[in-house]
């Protein structure tokens, strides 16, 4: 489900157990979260608890992908606070689609509160206006390139992130081993930058990324 989501354009950070979820939430601040309810140290309806208990993550869509599939667990799902329930086994084009309609819904609301905040004036605004904007996964970098001044480069959080382990000297396994992603899609990412940086191998980025100061 994660490869799909990455190859989909979406940027995925996984959990082996609720604790580490949250705290994983806490850390990078999804736009949506997708969860079983079956899960070790803190299950799914917990996890949906304390996520709604902070200020930050009141409007965070949130999916219960699970084989609990009764009225009685979809309605206690929905009481804390799920957007939407789906049972497995589910069709991946499905959760897509789930997921790009909750995220749209999510991008509007998020639009209102903003202009909302606005158009009350120059007044501070409240804790939970301010807070209810997640932080952007995709917010790019733009870098002018010296060898080329009309030419910008824009790097997504996650690519100046692998950029950043590229550096270092780590394999994709490893680098994908401190992203929680795949090596196939930490490939995909390596792919991306060769692309965007016009060099050939994983050296010429490197080089490429200190003589522009793409990495500290």
């Amino acid at each position: 489900m994660s490869d799909y989501l990455e190859m989909s354009g979406y940027s995925v950070v996984t959990a082996e157990d609720g604790q580490e979820a949250l705290s994983l939430i806490d850390k990078y601040h999804p736009h949506l979260i997708v969860t079983d309810i079956n899960m070790p140290k803190l299950n799914g309806y917990e996890l949906v608890q304390q996520v709604r208990k902070r200020p930050a993550f009141r409007l965070l869509p949130v999916v219960f992908l699970t084989e609990r599939s009764s009225t009685e667990e979809r309605i206690k799902g929905y009481q804390l606070g799920c957007d939407l329930y789906l049972p497995k086994p589910f069709e991946m084009k499905e959760l897509s689609a789930v997921i790009r309609n909750l995220l749209e819904r999510s991008q509007m609301m998020q639009a209102e509160l903003r202009f909302s905040s606005t158009d009350t004036g120059p007044s501070t605004p409240s804790p939970e206006t301010t807070e209810a904007t997640p932080k952007s996964e995709s917010t790019p970098r733009a870098i002018a390139s010296p060898t080329s001044p009309s030419n910008v480069l824009h790097l997504t959080q996650r690519e100046q992130q692998v950029l950043d382990l590229l550096t270092t000297g780590l394999s994709n396994s490893e680098i994908g081993n401190k992203l929680h992603l795949s090596p196939r899609t930490i490939e995909k990412y390596v792919s991306s930058l060769l692309r965007k940086t016009e060099t050939s191998n994983r050296a010429e980025i490197v080089r490429f990324a200190l003589e522009n100061h793409l990495v500290d």
